[in-house]
């Protein structure tokens, strides 16, 4: 009998990691389950969430005869990610807490947590993902080549996109048990264990900790009113006003009172305030085909070797986690940060968000969107303005005497 390997599993409550820790037993992993309380909050009826997640994650531990540990990252969420989250809004940026909870507290604090304090061999999450590495590998302590984030089975579900920011330190530490397997079937393996309290929740959508409050409500608790203007787009009228350009976000319908028709934000100009509108959802203004990262996180740490030799590389690209894959041609600056090049304009490409890459299977990394490429309005009027200029140049030149 050889040694038992020590698995700590984050447990969240939900059918996932349930079933995540239900596999790691039956591999023969000596297994912990830990719950993660990262907010602090009560929701509508008064009731925190986090507990009922709590209890719920207790009840598969007990079923499971698996040790639980709690353990509360408040203060790290509210530092790390909340307080970053705020800036960016401030900005005129729509963040992505998810991608950013990954990064600083699932596979950082918990990773540590995990390893240093419980003295595990490995941490694993529920994630919809895989590496490159087999489990066994995952246990030698010699860093082996870097380890490879690769998208899971179940592409619908496939999660890589929220953990395109991980370290590598820590992906070469973690199991991901459901890599191989669809919804489905973890649903299916959740009814057969009896775990049948965690299979009635509903499916956590949306930012945590808003839940199903109204965004402009909840954000408006942290940050300053700050009221401007709606501007058409077309003709730079004022179509009505706003509580602050933090509340809204690029490609998102404008609610504008006494207006007949939809329109829909366009653009944002945090220095005066005004947030550009424009009519139809389709509106050439929120199409655009460039735009740059700030210092792009590659998972393997270091550049594809191509991109790194020739400075440019094809791939595929998403800023939206289930929106279908997009080629693309990156090109990478000195600083580290990357402009990338879409085969088509995409809709309501969002500074703040991140650019996230794929070469086949692999999720190479991720980047902030940090800057945008002219939209095809703004193309579409140059075009326009050049011809002009050209036929009045073609006017005024005089025939050439006969």
């Amino acid at each position: 009998m050889g040694f038992i390997r020590h698995v700590v599993c984050a447990m969240s409550g939900g059918v996932d990691s349930s079933v995540a820790a239900l596999l790691l037993k039956r591999r023969g992993y000596s297994v912990t389950g830990v719950f993660m309380k990262n907010w602090d909050l009560q929701d509508e009826k008064g009731l925190c969430t986090a507990e009922k997640d709590c209890e719920d994650a207790f009840r598969v531990c007990q079923i499971l005869d698996i040790p639980f540990h709690q353990v509360s990252y408040v203060k790290e969420y509210w530092h790390e990610v909340f307080s970053n989250l705020l800036k960016e809004y401030e900005k005129g940026r729509t963040p992505n807490p998810d991608i950013l909870c990954n990064k600083h507290i699932k596979f950082n604090h918990f990773h540590k947590y995990a390893v240093d304090t419980l003295g595990a061999d490995a941490m694993a999450t529920g994630h919809y993902a895989r590496t490159s590495q087999e489990d066994e590998e995952v246990f030698q302590q010699t860093p082996s080549d870097s380890v490879k984030l690769c998208k899971g089975a179940d592409l619908v579900k496939d999660q890589t996109f929220f953990l395109s920011q991980i370290s590598q330190d820590a992906l070469r530490q973690t199991l991901f048990p459901l890599a191989g397997l669809t919804k489905g079937f973890v649903k299916k393996i959740a009814a057969e264990a009896g775990f049948h309290h965690v299979l009635k929740r509903k499916e956590s959508m949306g930012i945590c900790f808003i839940g199903e409050r109204n965004f402009e409500n909840f954000i408006l608790e942290y940050l300053e009113p700050k009221p401007g203007n709606f501007v058409s787009i077309d003709d730079g009228t004022v179509v009505g006003t706003h509580k602050g350009w933090f509340t809204l976000t690029l490609g998102q319908r404008a609610r504008i009172g006494g207006q007949k028709d939809a329109l829909f934000v366009v653009d944002k100009d945090i220095t005066t305030g005004d947030v550009f509108v424009a009519p139809t959802t389709n509106h050439p203004s929120l199409f655009r085909d460039t735009l740059r990262t700030d210092r792009f996180h590659w998972i393997a740490v270091d550049p594809p070797a191509e991109l790194a030799r020739t400075q440019m590389m094809e791939c595929h690209f998403r800023f939206i986690h289930q929106m279908p894959l997009v080629p693309c041609t990156v090109t990478l600056n000195m600083n580290g940060s990357v402009w990338i090049s879409l085969s088509q304009p995409l809709r309501a490409l969002t500074p703040g968000q991140f650019a996230v890459l794929y070469k086949g299977d692999e999720c190479l990394g991720s980047g902030k969107i940090v800057q945008l490429g002219p939209s095809e309005y703004t193309l579409q009027q140059g075009r326009e303005r050049l011809l002009a200029a050209t036929q009045i140049k073609q006017q005024q030149t005089p025939e050439p005497a006969s």
